[in-house]
């Protein structure tokens, strides 16, 4: 079956911003033009196509990225509009990793805010093709020029202005094209269409300079044109929008453009942007994978003639028709009820439905192409970041890599019949969304949950009430503190002997102890000579320790990383048996722990706090404040710092809101568990006394 479109007019762009930019506003005004809609929807009414789920319209905010499709000038856009609060990142970098281009949406009173640069590090980690839409012109204190040097200066990209604004806060009324010189004004504020008018006579000369800059910054990208720019040759239009395009698809110009979608103004001349210069999937190289068993490096082609390979990046729990999985496809060509291959889970899968999503909406259509953006329904064993292939020409595509959850705390249902609705609802979320992670803790009993900040996992929690009709109480979580010993002790030696009216028990075993490696944990050895102890006894010697181990002497804390050697003991022809050497390792390895030395242990982390250069003072003063050890720092780009160090989990509680706190919402950091450190012991004797 032929194509409607062909994969030459196909954009898949995102809609990338900091909270409040205007990203859904602006989605609102694009779906309205390319008549997608014929009512323009608000954020603040709770109308929007985008913003679709409850706890969205409530709070004013993107939550989840939502896929919808458009046409303009024969092209198809699909295009994602993404959430801007940095609690849900995962939202953004999981789009990033399967979008061609991006339009990165800045305030024009604000200028380049925090989660703008988190986004745009993001798009440079993917190395996603760029173009920037100055919004809320109209506001006061908007300023077009601020904005465009901030991006050069916070983001270190390479701006280039392709429009003049026309007016300024409540006087703005429209742009001029510095590559056509043509200026539009908008006379309606409701989605009226702009009206071409002549320069305005004060403006003439800041067009002329701008378009100078323009055509040298251009040229500079080309060869021949800059062959032309030297022999003072004219330089056509075409001629400069090709160089344009192609300079943008390299990542070395992000054109800049300027409105207001809040009254539908320059929203037409952006979608004409999209189009002239942001790649289709045949302008960007053709995606690299795997060979599953070779580890041979593959790639394909987007065309629809190459085998099949796509990748999953994204999972929705729908409450009518199951789960949904979002999937791009790179090349090849997917139908309805076809089989697919999982080649990391090494499993078949079968497209049940196959879907083009219009936010929560969705349009059944028979079969997806190259390039495409598209949805499924009926996959059993596919999540995030699976790619599904051809099985007679396999490949696996690189996976999307997630943030880790930094604030972690205690959930507990209700009642008794919550509970079983609780597992189920927590399962269905962290397939849903790979950076909310479920754990059992198995030294306190507590379900863990964990996510990218306090908003996060309230939406989540709230979620489950109104979803899955489950309550649930949120609490703050334990550390998990461990014990362990300082010093060897040698030849602890336990009797267990009892008496009773038939046969008696008797068990004696003689144990050395010393501290282990650092996570090793519980070590057991023997060298038992000469049949001290009969063989079959040995393992009922080392279960006795074992379960010792699980609670200390200290404050009842799991014994680790502790080496026990068997090295003695005797038996009894007719009283030993295992119930009794048990209890002997038990009791001599408790007895040998107190002899010890025996510390309380704390999990440390590994922290990476990314802040602007002028908070690092405030940031160091703070991980020193909590205890932390900073182990170095390096520079990233944007001139930002990444600072390295190593914090007690105990002091992490509460940290991501001081942080945000101290750098104005422009710091990040990400933390994973690194190893177990020994308490001082004066916070030894306050956790002690605590217990």
């Amino acid at each position: 079956m032929a194509r409607k479109y062909a994969i030459e007019q196909f954009r898949n762009i995102g809609i990338i911003a900091h909270i409040d930019a205007g990203k859904t506003t602006t989605t609102e005004r694009i779906l309205y033009y390319t008549g997608k809609t014929h009512k323009i929807g608000s954020v603040d009414d709770g109308t929007t196509v985008t913003d679709w789920m409850d706890q969205e319209r409530e709070r004013g905010i993107t939550i989840v990225s939502a896929a919808v499709s458009a046409v303009w000038k024969r092209h198809l856009i699909n295009l994602i509009d993404t959430p801007g609060h940095i609690d849900f990142t995962a939202e953004v970098q999981r789009s990033l990793r399967v979008l061609d281009g991006g339009v990165v949406v800045f305030d024009a009173v604000q200028g380049v805010e925090p989660q703008s640069e988190t986004v745009w590090r993001q798009a440079d980690l993917y190395q996603v093709p760029r173009i920037c839409f100055v919004n809320k012109m109209d506001r006061v204190g908007a300023s077009y020029n601020r904005t465009v040097d901030m991006i050069r200066e916070r983001l270190g990209a390479n701006p280039l202005p392709l429009q003049v604004p026309i007016g300024a806060e409540d006087q703005f009324r429209g742009v001029i094209d510095v590559i056509t010189r043509k200026a539009y004004i908008w006379e309606t504020r409701d989605g009226g269409s702009p009206v071409e008018v002549e320069i305005p006579e004060e403006l003439k000369e800041e067009v002329e300079e701008s378009r100078h800059t323009l055509v040298e910054v251009i040229a500079e990208t080309d060869e021949k044109l800059t062959q032309k720019y030297l022999e003072d040759v004219i330089i056509t239009e075409e001629e400069l929008k090709k160089a344009l395009r192609e300079a943008v698809i390299a990542n070395k110009l992000t054109p800049v453009l300027c409105g207001s979608s809040l009254i539908s103004t320059g929203v037409q001349p952006l979608l004409d942007a999209v189009v002239e210069y942001l790649p289709s999937p045949v302008d960007i190289p053709p995606v690299e994978g795997v060979d599953p068993k070779t580890k041979e490096v593959l790639l394909r082609k987007p065309d629809d003639s190459e085998p099949l390979s796509a990748l999953v990046f994204k999972i929705v729990t729908d409450p009518y028709v199951g789960r949904l999985a979002y999937i791009r496809i790179y090349s090849g060509v997917i139908e309805q009820g076809t089989t697919v291959f999982n080649p990391g889970k090494t499993k078949r899968e079968r497209i049940g439905r196959l879907i083009r999503m219009y936010a929560d909406r969705r349009e059944d259509i028979t079969r997806a192409g190259a390039g495409d953006i598209a949805a499924v329904l009926g996959l059993k064993g596919s999540f995030t970041g699976d790619t599904l292939c051809d099985a007679k020409s396999p490949i696996i595509l690189e996976n999307i890599t997630f943030p880790d959850p930094v604030i972690m705390v205690a959930i507990e249902p209700k009642t008794s019949a919550d509970q079983e609705k609780l597992a189920t609802a927590l399962q269905k979320l962290s397939e849903e969304d790979p950076t909310f992670q479920v754990r059992v803790d198995g030294d306190t009993g507590q379900t863990l949950i964990s996510g990218m900040g306090e908003l996060h996992l309230e939406v989540l929690v709230d979620r489950m009430l109104r979803e899955f009709k489950v309550q649930a109480r949120v609490g703050r979580p334990r550390v998990a503190y461990k014990e362990s010993i300082t010093r060897p002790v040698e030849k602890v030696e336990y009797r267990h002997v009892k008496q009773t009216g038939g046969h008696g028990q008797f068990g004696h075993v003689v144990l050395n102890l010393e501290p282990g490696k650092d996570g090793s944990g519980i070590v057991f050895e023997e060298t038992i000579r000469g049949g001290a102890i009969p063989r079959e006894y040995i393992p009922a010697v080392e279960k006795g320790v074992r379960a010792a181990a699980e609670s200390g002497v200290l404050a009842g804390y799991p014994v680790t990383d502790v080496k026990v050697t068997l090295v003695d003991g005797s038996s009894h022809e007719v009283d030993s048996s295992d119930l009794a050497f048990k209890m002997a390792g038990s009791m001599a390895f408790r007895l040998g722990v107190q002899k010890g030395s025996p510390v309380l242990q704390e999990p440390i982390m590994k922290v990476e706090v990314i802040i602007p250069e002028e908070f690092l003072g405030d940031i160091i003063g703070q991980i020193n404040a909590r205890r932390g050890d900073v182990l170095g720092m390096e520079a990233h780009p944007g001139g930002t710092k990444g600072v390295r160090a190593m914090v007690p989990l105990a002091e992490m509680f509460g940290y991501a809101t001081e942080l945000r706190s101290a750098t104005k919402g422009r710091g990040a950091f990400t933390m994973e568990f690194d190893h177990y450190s020994n308490v001082s012991e004066e916070l030894s004797k306050k956790l002690v006394g605590g217990v």
